[in-house]
């Protein structure tokens, strides 16, 4: 679950061993937090916060850059989460747009009565009220959203689908399209409007849904994927047991 802030910091989860982890832009490698709610996908918002899908207990965390954790989400209507995944906040608006897909975890004490169905849901920042988003998905996963916050991308990762929602300014989305016949696990976008969906390597598409190239990774599954660096033109790949770094000629978009 990469994230950068707004320096080129990247952030990313080692979720067997329950830690979030810092690669600062001078090189260096180092625990950010330790006991992090088995946080997955992540985003920073425009304070600098962390926002984490911590599936733990199935809960949405904002972790300050002091270490302070507030639960911003944990149920629908009364029903617990699946498990939180992954996460986008449109800058505009700062509104988060996070996937519940269903994925049993060995950590977990005993399984929970979780939601019947896998939907993308959206979380005012006003209010913090969670409504649903998207339904009709096989098993959403991957997500990001554009530098204009008018456009959100989600990954139907079970039907190995990407689809596309333009987003209206009270947050709710509409007009779903087909961007690509593939799905993908963590997503990115870069100044470009190229996405950059995982899986297989990195698999790179136009605004329009065109391949643009693939970016072979030396391990069996590419997990996520984002832009750092102090010039955000760095691509960092977080695979199985490693990451990878590519320097790029595009930028990514915060």
């Amino acid at each position: 679950g990469p994230a950068v802030d707004k320096n080129g910091n990247v952030y990313f989860t080692d979720q067997p061993n329950d830690k979030i982890w810092e690669y600062g832009i001078d090189g260096k490698l180092s625990v950010f937090m330790d006991h992090a709610g088995r946080s997955n996908g992540m985003y920073l918002d425009n304070s600098g916060n962390i926002i984490s899908c911590a599936d733990e207990h199935n809960e949405l965390w904002s972790i300050s850059p002091d270490k302070k954790v507030t639960v911003l989400a944990k149920n629908f209507e009364g029903g617990i989460f699946n498990g939180p995944n992954d996460i986008w906040v449109n800058p505009v608006s700062g509104g988060m747009y996070f996937t519940d897909p269903y994925y049993p975890r060995n950590y977990w004490a005993k399984d929970h009565q979780h939601l019947s169905r896998e939907n993308v849901y959206y979380l005012r920042k006003k209010g913090r009220k969670t409504r649903l988003a998207a339904s009709g998905l096989n098993k959403p996963n991957g997500i990001i959203g554009s530098a204009d916050g008018k456009t959100l991308y989600v990954a139907d990762i079970g039907a190995n689908k990407t689809y596309q929602y333009a987003i209206r300014k009270n947050g709710r989305l509409s007009n779903k399209q087909l961007f690509t016949n593939q799905g993908s696990d963590g997503m990115t976008i870069d100044n470009e409007g190229n996405i950059y969906l995982t899986g297989e390597g990195v698999t790179v598409y136009n605004w329009q849904g065109s391949f643009v190239e693939h970016i072979k990774i030396p391990e069996a599954w590419t997990a996520n994927v984002c832009f750092g660096g102090r010039y955000m033109h760095l691509l960092f790949i977080t695979a199985s047991k490693s990451i990878y770094i590519v320097q790029m000629k595009v930028k990514g978009v915060q």
